[in-house]
C-alpha cells in the first residue's frame, strides 16, 4: 500500500494547483508495470522534501480528465507544479537523483 497521497480530478485544483508549495504529480495506471517499481522511488522522494514540496499520484484511470488536460499519454510520467503552472517534467523511470534535482532547481 502506498503512502502517498492520491489525487483524482475533484480534488486536484485544491490539492496541486492551490498548493503553496510545489507540487509533483506522479501519474501511474495499476496496469503499468513500470509505474510499481517507480512508486517505491517516489515514495523516498516524498520523504525526503517533506515540508519543502509535495508529492501526489494520480491514477489515470480514475482520472480522465485531468490526464487528457496535461496529455498524458505514456506512463510513468512525472509533472511538476508551482504557483498552479507546470514547470517541469520527467517521462520514464528516472532515478531518485534526477527527480530530486528536479524539485531542487524550482525549490529557489
Amino acid at each position: 500500500m502506498s503512502k502517498l497521497n492520491e489525487v483524482d480530478d475533484g480534488t486536484f485544483d485544491k490539492e496541486v494547483l492551490q498548493a503553496a508549495e510545489p507540487m509533483l504529480v506522479f501519474f501511474w495506471a495499476t496496469w503499468c508495470d513500470p509505474c510499481l517499481i517507480m512508486e517505491p522511488e517516489v515514495e523516498l522522494v516524498a520523504q525526503t522534501f517533506a515540508g519543502r514540496a509535495g508529492v501526489v499520484k494520480l491514477n489515470v484511470d480514475d482520472a480522465s480528465i485531468t490526464t487528457q488536460q496535461y496529455f498524458i499519454n505514456n506512463l510513468p510520467r512525472l509533472l511538476l507544479f508551482k504557483g498552479g503552472k507546470e514547470v517541469d517534467v520527467l517521462g520514464g523511470t528516472p532515478d531518485r537523483a534526477t527527480i530530486g534535482q528536479m524539485i531542487e532547481k524550482h525549490l529557489k
